[in-house]
């Protein structure tokens, strides 16, 4: 038996981490996509206001297997 999969793009932001932000991300993806096998992180940004980070991105590639 075969399976098809499909990746989708989400950003997602954090005020604590890359970590944090990942997390979140994946749980939220949860909520809406069935049978997520992984995910690749494919880019990570901070936000710096006055020399200090105030923010972490992450660009997440989530990979689902299709019903």
């Amino acid at each position: 038996m075969s399976s098809v999969a499909r990746v989708t793009t989400i950003t997602v932001r954090s005020d604590t981490s890359f970590e944090d932000a990942i997390r979140s991300g994946i749980e939220r993806a949860s909520q809406t996509l069935r049978h997520i096998s992984g995910a690749w992180v494919k880019d990570q940004t901070v936000t710096i206001e006055e020399g200090k980070i105030t923010g972490w991105q992450v660009v997440i590639e989530v990979t689902f297997v299709l019903e």
